[in-house]
């Protein structure tokens, strides 16, 4: 854990800096009432920031959210302002269609550079993220990786094998991958014996949601990401086949989730009981409905799912 005050940044953070013109000196304050007031300032607006990552969270997904409630209070602030920062450069590549979609990445990502920089952005959820990479030591690769595949959103429509598994990876895995960081807590040793049941636990949710989302990701913007699906249309067999993949993922992600430190365990795993609870309806849903509606799982049924993971959870089996 990177405990210093002094923000972290990477030397290809700070080539990046360079190349996106953001970088600029420091500016200190000599008198020492003004930096009193000037760190209780920070503090309300760091707090304000997170609480901003929060609501993005709760309003884009209940389902996401119900996991963070359950993890420990220590670190949901950390989980939610890495959602926040995905949330918003994923809204800007399948969003935001009558504006410039490049542009909005680009200045997007200049100004997460210049928040780690400064530690301060006052756009509230590149403040927070920058809070949690910083505290955290998130690396930079992650970040870029992710931004890489956010990119690829903006003029790629088709992937064969290889790039579908670098676009999963950049998409999802480093998602994982950060949220490690947060739950090891500078564990290092930790987080290289997990960091590849998170990576397994990301590509599972995210070809699951690549299933639940086929008819919008065709229809609305013209994506399709399952190689299988590039040349032939959805059925019985190339679903299977999907679903196989679907479900190895989830028996290594489970193998990780049960070592995960005590307060990152039940959270991590009633996200995990949902999206294979997800994963089940669409196994039952037929292609042709597939491709003509999105599979969700009802409030009722999320409780239920909710109340056995919980009970599973306090009986000791995780």
């Amino acid at each position: 854990m990177n405990t210093s005050t002094k923000p972290y940044i990477s030397s290809r953070s700070q080539r990046k800096l360079k190349d996106l013109n953001t970088h600029s000196a420091p500016f200190t304050i000599a008198n020492k009432t003004n930096d009193v007031t000037d760190i209780q300032a920070k503090k309300l607006f760091d707090t304000v920031s997170f609480s901003c990552s929060r609501l993005v969270t709760q309003s884009y997904s209940t389902s996401f959210s119900i996991g963070v409630r359950c993890l420990d209070a220590s670190i949901r602030q950390a989980i939610y302002s890495i959602y926040g920062f995905v949330r918003f450069a994923d809204e800007i590549v399948d969003t935001f269609h009558k504006y410039n979609k490049p542009k909005l990445l680009d200045d997007f990502e200049r100004d997460y550079y210049s928040a780690v920089e400064e530690g301060i952005s006052l756009n509230p959820i590149l403040n927070s993220f920058q809070h949690t990479v910083v505290r955290y030591g998130i690396d930079d690769e992650l970040v870029q990786a992710f931004l890489k595949s956010m990119r690829a959103d903006l003029y790629k429509n088709r992937y064969n094998s290889i790039e579908f598994k670098q676009y999963i990876y950049g998409s999802a895995d480093v998602v994982g991958l950060m949220c490690l960081k947060v739950f090891v807590n500078g564990n290092e040793t930790m987080y290289q014996s997990l960091r590849g049941s998170a990576k397994r636990l990301g590509s599972a949710f995210q070809k699951v949601n690549f299933l639940r989302d086929i008819k919008d990701d065709k229809e609305g913007l013209g994506r399709v990401y399952f190689p299988q699906l590039g040349t032939e249309k959805l059925n019985e067999d190339n679903k299977q086949v999907i679903l196989d993949d679907i479900y190895l993922d989830y028996d290594a992600a489970l193998k990780g989730i049960k070592e995960l430190p005590q307060n990152a365990r039940l959270g991590v795993y009633i996200a995990y009981t949902y999206y294979l609870g997800l994963t089940r309806k669409i196994a039952k849903t037929q292609p042709s409905e597939l491709l003509k509606r999105r599979v969700r799982i009802s409030n009722f049924s999320k409780m239920l799912l909710l109340a056995k993971a919980f009970i599973l959870f306090k009986l000791g089996y995780f």
